[in-house]
């Protein structure tokens, strides 16, 4: 049985109304296959906190990144709200083992698909937002992704393919990629690397470059233009 008191106490915050934080995590397989069940789905509450989310962001932005112009600033709110980021939060916070799934959908590992995964937690805070006001509500926002907030804005880690890699694997197969040198030739001053990024054993990626670490963003580039959008994960 879900223990939710355990679950608020990990988050930091008390509902009001226990019945919205439990509507945060009906998926509509479960309403699909429960008609009798009177629970609705967390799809309006989703919406509400994806919309949420992404003000709270666009504050701390503004708020951390005074020489950041508009179209940085932008990218840098899609990496922090990027469903594969939150995928990787809600699988922190164990929220997909309070799900209420459709049989199929459990069957199907449900539980840990990022989409649902980043979905429930967008729920959540739309459920946060309606029990405990937007103030309230933006504080817990605000201890969730402070952290890569700041990591974004300091490290300069926007266009780091390796970073966005590592988020996406991690979300999937809770697993960082690897990385192999396949090869370094040339003289020292004019070396040419050649390097290959694997996840579960599969190589996924290859790159060159004139340093390990243009090579290794090279591969992750290649990885990531394999992994596109899907919910792809290793077969092991």
């Amino acid at each position: 049985m879900a223990d939710w008191v355990e679950l608020q106490k990990s988050i930091g915050v008390t509902f009001n109304n226990p019945s919205l934080l439990h509507q945060a995590f009906v998926h509509c397989s479960f309403c699909n296959e429960n008609p009798d069940a009177m629970l609705s789905s967390n799809e309006r509450l989703e919406f509400l906190g994806d919309a949420f989310l992404g003000f709270v962001v666009a504050e701390l932005l503004y708020k951390y990144s005074g020489d950041l112009n508009e179209g940085t600033m932008t990218k840098a709110r899609s990496l922090v709200v990027d469903k594969n980021h939150l995928a990787a939060l809600a699988s922190s916070l164990n929220l997909g083992d309070y799900l209420y799934l459709g049989q199929g959908e459990q069957k199907s590992g449900g539980c840990s698909k990022p989409r649902n995964l980043a979905s429930t937690l967008e729920a959540f805070v739309g459920a946060l937002l309606i029990d405990q006001g937007s103030s309230a509500s933006a504080e817990v926002v605000r201890r969730l992704l402070d952290d890569k907030i700041r990591k974004v804005v300091e490290e300069g880690i926007l266009d780091d393919p390796k970073s966005k890699l590592q988020e996406v694997v991690q979300s999937r197969e809770r697993k960082a990629p690897v990385y192999h040198t396949v090869s370094a030739k040339g003289p020292d001053h004019d070396k040419r690397f050649l390097i290959e990024v694997s996840v579960c054993g599969v190589v996924m990626g290859r790159g060159c470059g004139k340093s390990k670490r243009e090579a290794e963003k090279a591969a992750a580039q290649h990885a990531l233009e394999k992994l596109g959008k899907t919910d792809w994960c290793c077969c092991e």
